[in-house]
């Protein structure tokens, strides 16, 4: 966790800054929004500010918008007035701390907005042989390429290379190439001059140089504009990358990782992915297997996710019963390892007795997972049965109408919710709302969100 500390250090900030550094949180300083604003666009990296309520924090959330900066700020302040606390979330910060400081309040909220809390948690054969190669590749600089469906936990494992490398006390930066538009991404990855274009108003370091030293992982790569694959390729051959708008090349001296839930081989020869960057990236393949084929992971991480929402709300911890281990286990969790995580998240919260039954654990639509069928020859007969007439309804289908129609029916399954669909079906949000234009284009009715489900 990096921490920019911005207001006048004095008295019980001082105070609140030392706790947050004996949590692990490395610290920086400055005085000003203005000069928190100018380090960051500088290069000096943070994944939270701790600002004091008495600055302009809406002022500088703006600043560091216009520079494509979007870092989450927590606000603080001393003897709080409770007007100027409630301004302060209003005005863009995301929690407010009082001072004189709480040691277990800076921790929670440090923890809740960390990325770096996510431990990988494993009993499983299948994910213990990937995780002996990370081991044995972790040492080195080789570039390797993560790949697994959506939510199996390759940010996980890319974190725990990090961590396992010769450069783990230098940054580890993400950047999520779905998430990023692709006008900005490149400024985002490279950086840019003052005036390279509209809104440039000053040069902006970029995540390659942000990551200087340490490890740059690129979340999703698949989804990278074919321009942009260029220039990366340039910059991982020569380690050197052109800022837009720059005059000349920098060097950078970085670890790469990527991930991907997609076939890239398969992306090549569609053309949508360069073939020499593949052979770039992919100088060791990690593959996660899907939480299905995890049966002791299944488990695992439930004991892990019920611990931690259960300390997280304040609630005492209950053994998850026989039965529910049971559907757990059964259960195909399409969403992998988040979609468990929520699961048991709702778990902890739905459990009514002494121990997390398995009418507590259930589905976002609010349904409980189904029963584990006995197996025999009637199940195996039934099954079958199904398994024949859902191809009696593909056939004479083109693979178009098969694919819009799964999109579809998940889409309304989820209650609207684009990114739990994008989750399940195992594609990125962006091809997913690129799918549902063209649908709304074509004139065939897409889901709307529902009340309380999420758009996003």
């Amino acid at each position: 966790m990096r921490l920019l500390v911005v207001g006048k250090l004095s008295g019980q900030l001082s105070v609140a800054v030392k706790m947050a550094m004996d949590t692990g949180a490395k610290v920086a300083h400055v005085d000003t929004p203005a000069q928190a604003t100018d380090a960051l666009r500088r290069g000096q990296g943070a994944d939270l500010l701790m600002v004091d309520y008495e600055l302009d924090i809406k002022g500088l959330i703006e600043a560091n918008e216009r520079e494509h900066i979007f870092i989450t700020v927590i606000a603080c302040g001393v003897n709080p007035d409770p007007r100027k606390a409630a301004f302060a979330i209003t005005s863009g910060a995301k929690e407010f701390i009082p001072l004189p400081p709480d040691a277990a309040l800076i921790a929670a909220v440090l923890a809740a907005v960390s990325d770096d809390s996510r431990p990988l948690v494993t009993n499983d054969p299948s994910m213990q042989a990937v995780l002996k190669l990370a081991d044995q590749v972790a040492a080195s600089d080789a570039s390797i390429l993560i790949t697994g469906e959506s939510g199996v936990g390759k940010e996980v494992m890319a974190r725990y290379v990090h961590e396992k490398s010769r450069r783990a006390t230098r940054p580890f930066i993400s950047v999520n190439c779905a998430a990023i538009p692709d006008n900005l991404l490149e400024s985002e990855l490279f950086g840019h001059e003052k005036g390279a274009f509209t809104g440039a108003m000053a040069r902006r370091i970029g995540k390659f140089e942000e990551a200087d030293g340490g490890t740059l992982l690129l979340d999703e790569i698949s989804e990278m504009d074919a321009r942009l694959q260029a220039k990366l390729l340039r910059a991982l051959q020569e380690r050197v990358i052109d800022r837009v708008g720059g005059a000349k090349p920098v060097p950078v001296n970085i670890r790469v990782l990527a991930t991907s839930n997609r076939n890239l081989t398969a992306a090549v020869k569609d053309g949508s992915f360069r073939e020499d960057l593949l052979y770039r990236l992919n100088v060791i393949n990690l593959a996660i297997p899907p939480l299905r084929e995890r049966p002791a992971d299944i488990v695992a991480l439930s004991d892990y996710f019920a611990k931690k929402y259960s300390e997280a709300n304040a609630i005492g911890l209950k053994p998850i019963g026989l039965e529910a281990r049971r559907r757990l286990q059964a259960h195909p969790w399409p969403g992998n390892v988040r979609e468990l995580e929520n699961a048991m998240h709702r778990a902890v919260l739905l459990s009514s007795g002494s121990e997390i039954d398995a009418e507590a654990i259930r589905l976002p639509d609010g349904q409980p997972l189904n029963p584990v069928a006995p197996v025999g020859s009637d199940y195996v007969g039934r099954v079958s049965l199904a398994a024949e007439s859902a191809a009696r309804t593909f056939v004479g289908s083109t693979v178009a109408e098969v694919e819009q129609k799964l999109i579809i029916e998940t889409l309304t399954h989820c209650l609207g919710n684009r990114t739990h669909a994008a989750n399940i079906l195992g594609i990125s949000i962006r091809t997913l709302r690129n799918k549902l234009n063209e649908y709304s284009a074509a004139g065939i009715s897409v889901p709307a969100p529902q009340s309380g489900a999420s758009a996003a």
